[in-house]
């Protein structure tokens, strides 16, 4: 296992808030090296706060796009850049408290006690917070790099980076995209994923894992060290990230590959089985690793709300937490045997169905009108976009 560097930041970790590139053309050119993501993350986000609203969004709606991407390839590429990039500022957020700080991942300087408390549900978890932060770091820097060679704007979201930093001991005080401190988390997928004759393709719906985690607002993370000093409510917050770990990837799983049939270009279409991938893996390790959360119940000492973690084995198949890979179940037609797949796969309106999981989900509370409209606006272009253009 890596051990923590002394180095804790650098640009990323001290500027929260990207420079703006010198010259959007130089960057399109072909590089004769290999693009440094680390410069990227500091460099290369040159859509200005003051033009995404109208230099991205319409040029979603021109026919053809710079460098042979169509109109809905840089569509569906800017809004899994806006993903990502969501993603990369919750994932950063757990890595600072719960994971480990070095020179690919800088920015806290992480909180023993919280830290410990992830270390319940598996000993390398801080290894593997680090690990999925870097690979969505990766993910984000590619696509608006790959957006850039072709001429295409990338993504940036720092106007709405406004969001509180946890207090706790750990955590950068800076301006966030994502909030980990009221979420409402939707369990579904534990039991969408273990059912041999249920698939919310056709229409199904499946019940929560942990019930108690879709109602009220739980925080992931220690707002400040005050939620460190009671073990078990500790035990609670580090129980909710690891069942939100898993959320977020197997939402990440879906979406590419309700995506990936809507692109044209070849080499777009390799970008997303690739990188939708990764999140397959990440979704597979921490489903694994919610499943050693302890039973408990606690009570939030601010807000006064519930969670039960109860013993995910004493009801079955549905529940059972060993059964991490996917259960055979209906595809495609009713009529054809069961096959394990991922699920969901449609994709009509897979784009707004993410916007619209992350809102309930409870990341973007705090955030303006201006923001939803934004990501709104960026999803409904993804969905338009038609292979071969039908």
């Amino acid at each position: 296992m890596k051990t923590p560097s002394a180095s804790t930041v650098n640009d990323f970790g001290k500027n929260q808030s990207y420079r703006q590139a010198e010259n959007l053309e130089e960057r399109a050119k072909p590089s004769k090296s290999l693009i440094s993501r680390r410069s990227f993350l500091g460099k290369s986000l040159a859509v200005g706060a003051g033009t995404i609203g109208a230099g991205l969004l319409t040029s979603t709606r021109t026919a053809e796009a710079s460098g042979g991407l169509t109109s809905g390839d840089a569509a569906i590429l800017r809004f899994l850049a806006a993903a990502e990039i969501i993603e990369t500022d919750l994932w950063q957020q757990y890595n600072e408290l719960g994971g480990i700080q070095d020179a690919e991942v800088p920015g806290g300087i992480g909180n023993d006690p919280y830290t410990e408390a992830l270390a319940v549900l598996d000993e390398d978890m801080d290894q593997y917070i680090h690990d999925n932060t870097d690979d969505e770091i990766s993910h984000f820097t590619f696509l608006n790099a790959y957006l850039a060679s072709k001429g295409a704007e990338p993504v940036n979201l720092d106007e709405f980076r406004t969001l509180p930093s946890s207090q706790a001991t750990g955590a950068q005080q800076i301006g966030r995209l994502t909030n980990l401190m009221q979420l409402t988390v939707n369990t579904s997928f534990w039991t969408r994923y273990r059912s041999d004759s249920l698939n919310p393709d056709f229409g199904d719906t499946l019940p929560q894992a942990i019930p108690t985690l879709a109602v009220g607002q739980h925080t992931a993370i220690p707002r400040t060290d005050a939620d460190t000093t009671d073990a078990n409510f500790l035990q609670a917050i580090a129980n909710t990230a690891g069942f939100h770990f898993a959320w977020v990837e197997q939402g990440g799983t879906s979406l590419y590959a309700g995506l990936a049939q809507r692109v044209n270009h070849s080499e777009v279409l390799r970008i997303l089985l690739s990188i939708g991938g990764s999140e397959i893996m990440h979704f597979q390790t921490w489903q694994d690793k919610a499943g050693n959360a302890p039973t408990l119940t606690a009570v939030d000492p601010v807000t006064g709300v519930s969670v039960t973690f109860p013993d995910l084995n004493a009801d079955g198949e549905i529940l059972q937490t060993n059964l991490i890979m996917p259960e055979p179940t209906i595809f495609l037609d009713r009529a054809f045997p069961i096959c394990s797949i991922i699920r969901p796969t449609e994709t009509d309106g897979v784009a707004m169905g993410a916007v619209r999981a992350f809102t309930a989900d409870g990341l973007f509370i705090g955030q303006p009108p201006e923001f939803s409209a934004l990501l709104n606006e960026l999803a409904r272009a993804a969905d338009a976009a038609r292979h071969g253009g039908v």
